[in-house]
């Protein structure tokens, strides 16, 4: 039998135990609103104590934009050494694409992941590929309502790079979906994904090359902890790489668990660990030092 989630108060309780951390960031150090009160702090407390942190996200964007939203959002203290983005890996993969033209799904905001490559946007009839960002409209539309421009993309045999494999995201009090939402449909219609980010090991990779930049020197495994809020992104990711995990309550599930406050309902995470497979090593409320 698996051993039971532990709850800690404060990352300052294990801290010892690592030489350094790979966190999420939404979920994490926000919510999309608004900064979470106490996790930069953490973090940057954290790197003071020597445990150079790397910020691993599934945001579909270049590290750049990434971190110009923290600010935007009031994480404005120094909490982390290296960003890593689910975005700034796909443009890598796109650039050995060379100049096969792809037909986007997503929103404006999100074209830095392509622009100045060689391969740019065209109509799906003539794209050889499809790179999908997110909804157009996340706030208004669902991801039932591409089914039938991602059937006709499977019956081209079109690969689909998904550059956020969220299916859900919070923004506010509100979850809304993500490319994962639509790349996992593209799956169950019989399609090809090339899943970019969490939990997939690429970028676990691409996050300890960072850190280990920082420490010259390399990192065991059971030294690397990792902070996340989603069972199937986070939390498989942290399982698949070996490494222990943080989960964070407030975020993606906490409605799941009878979230009030400070107050949940442990037996039920034991439950949707169970149901997932996917086990954290601790968990707390919100990431606090």
């Amino acid at each position: 039998m698996s051993a039971r989630i532990q709850p800690i108060a404060r990352l300052s309780d294990v801290l010892d135990r690592y030489d350094a951390i790979i966190s999420d960031v939404w979920g994490v150090l926000h919510n999309g609103v608004v900064a979470t009160p106490g996790a930069q702090q953490a973090l940057a407390a954290a790197r003071r104590a020597g445990k150079p942190v790397a910020l691993l996200t599934n945001s579909p964007r270049l590290p750049p934009l990434v971190a110009q939203q923290l600010r935007d959002l009031g994480v404005i203290e120094p909490c982390y050494d290296a960003l890593v983005s689910s975005g700034g890996v796909t443009r890598e993969l796109l650039e050995r694409e060379g100049a096969k033209p792809f037909f986007h799904i997503g929103p404006a905001r999100d074209a830095g992941v392509f622009e100045g490559l060689s391969a740019q946007p065209a109509p799906l009839e003539s794209a050889e590929l499809v790179l999908c960002t997110g909804l157009f409209d996340d706030e208004t539309e669902t991801p039932e309502q591409y089914r039938p421009t991602l059937e006709i993309a499977q019956a081209r045999g079109l690969p689909l790079y998904c550059a956020n494999p969220d299916l859900v995201v919070e923004r506010g009090d509100r979850l809304i979906p993500c490319a994962g939402a639509l790349a996992d449909l593209y799956e169950k219609l019989g399609g090809s994904v090339i899943w970019v980010g969490k939990p997939k090991p690429l970028v676990y990779s691409r996050a300890r090359q960072a850190l280990e930049a920082v420490l010259g020197q390399p990192l065991a495994t059971a030294r690397v902890l990792c902070i996340g809020d989603a069972f199937r992104t986070d939390i498989a990711g942290a399982n698949a790489e070996g490494h222990d995990v943080i989960m964070t309550l407030a975020g993606i599930h906490g409605h799941q668990i009878g979230l009030d406050g400070s107050r949940y309902d442990h037996d039920r995470l034991e439950s949707l660990a169970a149901e997932t497979r996917q086990r954290p090593t601790y968990c707390m409320v919100s990431l606090v030092d």
